[in-house]
């Protein structure tokens, strides 16, 4: 087969790269000079996307392939392999979800979204480790969620799902330590984006469903993910309103749990019913979204508000040092205390360096 990238750039995959976050990744890549393949299951996107790449001038690649079948997975990784070289980064994107409430759910459903949104990373990051890890290089980035840090309600299935990444991806890594690999893992949580998907969900809830303000551009998630490639990091908080989520859950999660009550109606449009109930949650929809969804009137500006695990590990320490230097200053006197106490009980009086201290003697 006729080698697509002779001159040999790095290469970048894509799940879930014809829409969306996935699409304005797969775009920030080849604007960077990258080789890009992306996989997705809809042909007329895939064969709309490469175009796009190829319009950047970068070699790309679109192979259709659902991320829930690990054999496809792995075929789509020994293509890409053949194709354009060695892959370099690996960007878990693809996701499901649907709208219900825990009651309404169906097993079906249930058993769809965590495939995908939960096996679809996993068998990405097989198929890319069985590659990177005998080459000692790499980096595997795992698109997560706010609600992946803290859940909603009418999201249980996508949620549980996102949490699993997050169990999955430290185990690996704590095996990748110990191994002395090289290869990177980064879990990147997402805020509200305007993407398609909103009109593309499953939804059993018979209103259209709505992006909770702040909304934020899915380029901006593009450059962190980029960001995390290009300085691997373990983690990386996309917009104010994830730190949030994630300060909440972790000091006081029986607020938080209060907060995302009201999140479904936040959820929900009552203006409008679902365009398309049944979603793309079993099978691709026709036509072409693009990156933008029906928010952009709400999209907040930037496209830098992310912090990455660095910048809270720094933050941390330098808190932890003030701290430190704090008490030592308030244990201080106590401890002047007590010495004095004890050189007085053992009749030598007041320390000599003490007295010349105080100008006592010359």
């Amino acid at each position: 087969m006729t080698e697509l990238n002779p001159a040999h750039r790095k290469v970048v995959v894509v799940t879930g790269g014809t829409m969306g976050i996935g699409r304005a990744t797969a775009q920030a890549f080849a604007r960077q000079g990258w080789a890009v393949a992306v996989l997705a299951r809809g042909e007329e996107r895939l064969r709309s996307t490469e175009a796009e790449l190829k319009d950047l001038g970068v070699p790309a690649l679109g192979i259709a392939a659902d991320v829930s079948d690990a054999q496809a997975m792995d075929a789509a990784a020994a293509r890409i392999e053949r194709e354009l070289g060695p892959i370099e980064a690996w960007v878990n994107n693809a996701m499901a979800t649907v709208i219900t409430p825990v009651m309404d759910i169906t097993p079906e459903e249930l058993r769809r979204v965590t495939d995908v949104t939960y096996h679809g990373q996993v068998f990405g990051t097989l198929a890319a480790l069985r590659r990177m890890k005998p080459r000692n290089r790499g980096a595997i980035i795992q698109v997560s969620s706010g609600l992946g840090l803290r859940a909603a309600p009418l999201q249980s299935a996508y949620c549980a799902a996102k949490q699993a990444v997050q169990g999955f991806t430290d185990a690996l890594r704590s095996e990748l330590l110990h191994d002395g690999s090289a290869v990177t893992l980064t879990v990147v949580y997402l805020p509200a984006v305007n993407t398609p998907q909103f009109r593309r969900t499953r939804n059993h809830m018979g209103q259209a469903q709505n992006a909770p303000d702040p909304v934020f551009d899915p380029r901006l998630c593009a450059n962190a993910i980029l960001s995390a490639v290009q300085q691997p990091v373990r983690e990386v908080w996309v917009g104010r309103s994830t730190l949030q989520m994630a300060a909440a859950q972790a000091l006081v999660p029986g607020f938080a749990d209060r907060k995302a009550g009201e999140m479904w109606d936040a959820q929900l449009d009552p203006t409008q019913p679902p365009p398309d109930p049944e979603g793309n949650l079993f099978e691709p929809k026709p036509g072409d979204p693009g990156i933008d969804g029906p928010f952009t009137d709400r999209v907040k500006p930037g496209q830098r508000e992310f912090v990455t695990s660095r910048t809270r590990d720094a933050v941390v320490a330098t808190v932890a040092g003030l701290s430190l230097v704090g008490l030592a200053a308030l244990a201080a006197p106590a401890v002047t205390a007590m010495a004095l106490h004890q050189a007085r009980q053992r009749g030598g009086g007041w320390p000599v360096a003490w007295r010349r201290q105080r100008g006592w003697f010359g």
